[in-house]
């Protein structure tokens, strides 16, 4: 399980391990406890360790309990497709669907 992310800041030549990130972001990648403690920083370059409670880490944040709602009411969500436009023109998600003319 995560419980800090280190982040990598090239311009800085600087490696800083903290608290789990909240978004992904480049050149960050989320450690367990025992790689985050073991880490080591490249040759020539800075080692930060920001304080990281890791039982605060294994809390549900707001933010979580927030963003599992959301995804609970989308999946239990009905889909409806949606009707054919005019022409025969149908969508089907983020794409629309041509249909050829028949010859009648």
């Amino acid at each position: 399980m995560a419980v800090a992310t280190l982040t990598y800041v090239y311009a800085d030549s600087t490696a800083v391990v903290g608290p789990l990130a909240t978004s992904a972001e480049p050149h960050s990648y989320d450690l367990c406890p025992v790689h985050a403690g073991r880490l080591t920083a490249p040759l020539g370059w800075e080692l930060l360790r920001l304080d990281v409670d890791e039982d605060e880490a294994l809390q549900p944040t707001t933010d979580d309990l927030e963003a599992l709602a959301n995804a609970v009411r989308e999946a239990a969500r009905p889909h409806v497709p949606e009707p054919s436009g005019p022409g025969g023109v149908g969508r089907r998600g983020h794409l629309r669907v041509l249909r050829t003319p028949t010859d009648a």
